[in-house]
């Protein structure tokens, strides 16, 4: 007969104790990364498993930790955290990415979505916003600004192919025609076309406008 009057036995330490949802940190700013990291780290369920400065050290570092969310800027150095979003959605489909940027740019927001990114939070919110929303997206549901998302229903699509966004990003540094087309290995008349072509969409007069413009809508 079981004694219902004695000690009832204890679920073991590890068992008891509350599982943390593992965040890999992407961001090229220390002091910002190590703030966020910090920030986080006091949420008793949030921790911070991993920090890195480029796109291109996102991939590898989540195969290393295997996180719940990855955290990821887009401007970053060596690989945009766009494309990062794209690769983690492809080789690591498990974990869920939340986009956190300077840049509330609806042609970014678009992107994002379709690289496959649960999220999109521009980085003027407060830290709780920011833990709910990774709290969220593990749950499987999408956090989206939405005054942002509203905006990027109103612009449509971006209207460049991805060669003209090439070209355009190609020549962002003011190169000549001959170095673009080296950069991207296409001649340097189909290169003019392609920057001509961009200059008509973007509605500029000249190939630094189209990329400015471009930037702007979050098109780049």
């Amino acid at each position: 007969m079981t004694d219902l009057g004695g000690e009832q036995p204890t679920a073991p330490e590890g068992e008891r104790a509350m599982r943390r949802t593992r965040v890999l940190l992407a961001e090229d700013q220390g002091m910002m990364r190590g703030a966020l990291a910090l920030l986080l780290g006091l949420e008793p369920d949030i921790e911070v498993v991993a920090q890195v400065a480029a796109g291109d050290q996102i991939v590898p570092r989540a195969w290393e930790t295997r996180p719940d969310v990855a955290l990821l800027d887009i401007e970053l150095p060596g690989r945009s955290g766009l494309d990062a979003a794209a690769d983690l959605r492809a080789q690591l489909p498990e974990c869920r990415v939340l986009i956190l940027t300077t840049f509330g740019r609806p042609g970014y927001l678009r992107r994002a979505m379709e690289a496959g990114a649960c999220g999109f939070l521009v980085k003027d919110g407060p830290v709780e916003e920011l833990a709910a929303a990774i709290r969220r997206v593990l749950a499987g549901e999408r956090v989206i600004d939405p005054a942002l998302a509203a905006a990027a229903l109103s612009a449509g699509p971006s209207p460049l192919t991805q060669r003209e966004c090439d070209v355009l990003t190609a020549a962002a540094d003011g190169a000549t025609v001959a170095d673009v087309a080296a950069r991207v290995h296409l001649s340097p008349a189909t290169v003019r076309n392609y920057l001509s072509s961009a200059i008509g969409k973007t509605q500029t007069r000249n190939r630094m406008e189209a990329v400015r413009a471009a930037r702007q809508n979050g098109w780049l």
